[in-house]
């Protein structure tokens, strides 16, 4: 009965000092302090095995469809380059602020399977900055995304840029005929 009550005496002050630092304000949550060894650590084997555990049984359609690459590539550089650049092409300048840092795709994109890449693009990581893109976008617009993911890693500057000018040049077409709808927006 003694060590029962040891522990729960021992318990009772590691929660009562938890508090006491939660509300001191001592740790610095300022995106320009990287977190400690400790916390990186347990923050990426908990996203990392959260990702694996949801992402399990999601069904992959076909990915290999050039029709469907084009599609998601369109998706891709209109929403996600700006973040997590691409083959020659540097995140936008505000992401480069962001912590931690938005992966390089093109670089560690093929890190992650298609139904993780999916489950994430879906659902958004939280406190990343990385949005979940679910809550406005169908997970057949979603697909095409991670089909241009499967290719990006093999991707040089020439081709990424090369798609960009093929897309604009479809995009001056009469409006009517590339619409999209998209809830409450457009493409």
């Amino acid at each position: 009965m003694k060590i029962l009550i040891v522990i729960i005496i021992i318990l009772a002050l590691a929660v009562g000092l938890f508090i006491i630092f939660m509300n001191s304000g001592i740790y610095n949550v300022a995106a320009t302090s990287e977190h400690g060894a400790l916390t990186l650590k347990i923050i990426e084997v908990t996203k990392d095995n959260s990702i694996r555990k949801h992402a399990a049984g999601i069904e992959v359609p076909e990915l290999t469809d050039s029709a469907m690459i084009a599609e998601g590539f369109a998706h891709f550089d209109e929403m996600c380059v700006i973040c997590h650049g691409a083959a020659g092409i540097g995140k936008d300048a505000f992401a480069i602020g962001l912590y931690p840092e938005a992966p390089s795709l093109a670089e560690e994109g093929d890190e992650w399977t298609a139904p993780e890449l999916f489950w994430i693009t879906k659902h958004g990581i939280k406190l990343t900055g990385m949005p979940a893109i679910g809550d406005v976008h169908s997970d057949e617009e979603i697909w095409p995304i991670i089909a241009f993911l499967q290719v990006l890693p093999e991707m040089t500057y020439q081709e990424y840029m090369s798609m960009r000018q093929t897309g604009e040049q479809e995009s001056a077409e009469p409006e009517e005929e590339n619409s999209e709808d998209h809830g409450s927006h457009t493409h």
